[in-house]
C-alpha cells in the first residue's frame, strides 16, 4: 500500500496522506515521497496548484511517527547514548526541509485541515497558502507531554500569534478548533466538511489563468461565505492570555497559571503543563524567547539541533514510552520537577551538535 497517493486532474496536483490506521502520521518514507513529489511538481506545467488531504475522516495528520523515533533511540543507547540515531536525524532534517519547502513553495498549496492536525500535521498545514479548517478540525502542539518541544516551524508561527498566545499554546499544548485557528491565523477559511466535494469540483472545473493564487482565493471565499464559524474559546480568553505578555521567567508563567480562576479551557492547559516534562517546559520557554527574531531558515536550523538533542536527553524517549509503548501514562521525567531543572541542563539542550557550516539545512533559501 502506498502511503502517499498522488494524482493530477485539471492541473491540480492532489496529494493524499494514506495511513488511516495511524491517523496519517508521517514516517520517513512519507516525508521523502512528499518531498520528491513537490519538487517534481514545482516546475511541472501540468500542475498549477496542489491540494493536500488525509485519508479517511479522522485526521489530516496526527503528527510524526514518534514510536519509530523511540525505537531508534533505544537501539542507539545500547551502542552509544551520546550519539543521535541516524534514522532520527534523517527524519527531522528531511521533515523540516519539507516544512520549509511548503512555506516557500512558488505555487499555491491548499490544505484540507479536517479532523486531527497535530505536530507534524501542523507542519504540513501551517506554511500552505490556502488553509481550510472544518467543524471537526482539532489542532494542537502537545509536545510538552512527551518530552519534546513544538517543532516543524513552531518557533516561527507561535511567535507570530497575537498577544502571548504562542507562549501559552507552546507550554500547554492547548487544543484548538476551527474558530480558534481562524482567530490565531493558523487557517484562512472555514468550510464545513460536507462541502469538500464542492471544493474539489470547483477546482476541477476552473480554467486556470496566470493568477492561480487569486483564483483559488475567490473559489474558496465564495464557498466559505455559506458557513459561519463558531465562537473561539481562545478569543474568549484573551484577557487571561494577556497576563502572560512580558513574562520573563518560567516561574512567573507558572505563578500566573496557578493563580488564575479556572474554567474547563484553562484547567486543561494547567493539567497539561503540570504533567508535562519539566525540561520541555524550560526548553520551550527558551526556544520561543530566543527565536523571536529568527528568520524562517534559522528557525528550522535551530529546531533541528534541538530535536536531535532531545534524542540524546532522557525525557523524549520516556514520554513516548509512557504514552505509546507501555501506555502507563506515568512518565518518570529527569529531572522530575521544575525546581530541579538547572540552567546548565537547559543550556545543554541548545549546545550545537555541529557547526553552522556543517548544518545539513544550511542552504535553506539559497537556491530559490
Amino acid at each position: 500500500m502506498s502511503l502517499i497517493l498522488t494524482e493530477i486532474k485539471n492541473n491540480v496536483g492532489f496529494i493524499t496522506l494514506n495511513s488511516e490506521k495511524t491517523l496519517n502520521s508521517l514516517n520517513l518514507e512519507m516525508i521523502e515521497t512528499l518531498t520528491t513529489t513537490m519538487e517534481t511538481w514545482k516546475t511541472s506545467k501540468e500542475v498549477a496548484c496542489i491540494f493536500i488531504q488525509g485519508a479517511g475522516e479522522k485526521a489530516l495528520c496526527a503528527g510524526g511517527d514518534v514510536r519509530s523515533l523511540y525505537d531508534n533511540i533505544i537501539a542507539q543507547r545500547a551502542v552509544d547514548p551520546t550519539q543521535v540515531p541516524q534514522g532520527n536525524f534523517d527524519f527531522f532534517a528531511k521533515e523540516y526541509a519539507l516544512n520549509y519547502a511548503i512555506h516557500t513553495y512558488p505555487k499555491p498549496i491548499i490544505v484540507w485541515g479536517h479532523g486531527i492536525v497535530m505536530g507534524g500535521g501542523i507542519g504540513v498545514m501551517v506554511g500552505a497558502s490556502h488553509r481550510i479548517v472544518t467543524e471537526r478540525s482539532r489542532l494542537a502542539m502537545p509536545e510538552i507531554t512527551i518530552g519534546l518541544f513544538p517543532d516543524v516551524g513552531a518557533t516561527w508561527f507561535l511567535n507570530k500569534m497575537p498577544s502571548a498566545y504562542g507562549l501559552y499554546l507552546g507550554l500547554t499544548g492547548a487544543r484548538l478548533d476551527a474558530a480558534d485557528c481562524r482567530f490565531l491565523g493558523l487557517a484562512d477559511y472555514y468550510i464545513e466538511s460536507t462541502a469538500k466535494e464542492q471544493v474539489i469540483e470547483a477546482l476541477l472545473q476552473v480554467t486556470w489563468t496566470s493568477d492561480v493564487h487569486d483564483q483559488l482565493g475567490q473559489i474558496l471565499s465564495d464557498i466559505a461565505a455559506d458557513y459561519t464559524v463558531g465562537v473561539s474559546q481562545a478569543a474568549e480568553h484573551e484577557a487571561f492570555v494577556k497576563q502572560f505578555e512580558g513574562v520573563q521567567t518560567l516561574t512567573h508563567f507558572r505563578a500566573i497559571l496557578a493563580d488564575s480562576v479556572k474554567d474547563s479551557w484553562i484547567e486543561a492547559g494547567v493539567q497539561s503543563f503540570e504533567k508535562g516534562s519539566p525540561s520541555s517546559a524550560y526548553i520551550i520557554f527558551k526556544q520561543l524567547r530566543d527565536g523571536k527574531t529568527y528568520s524562517l531558515e534559522e528557525v528550522f536550523q535551530t529546531e533541528l539541533n534541538l530535536a536531535c538533542q532531545c534524542c540524546i536527553h532522557p525525557d523524549f524517549a520516556e514520554g513516548v514510552r509512557a504514552l505509546l509503548v507501555d501506555k502507563d501514562q506515568t512518565p518518570k521525567w529527569q529531572p522530575a520537577t521544575l525546581e530541579e531543572v538547572t540552567s546548565d541542563w537547559v543550556n545543554s539542550y541548545f549546545t550545537p551538535l555541529w557547526t553552522r557550516e556543517n548544518c545539513v539545512l544550511k542552504n535553506l533559501g539559497k537556491n530559490e
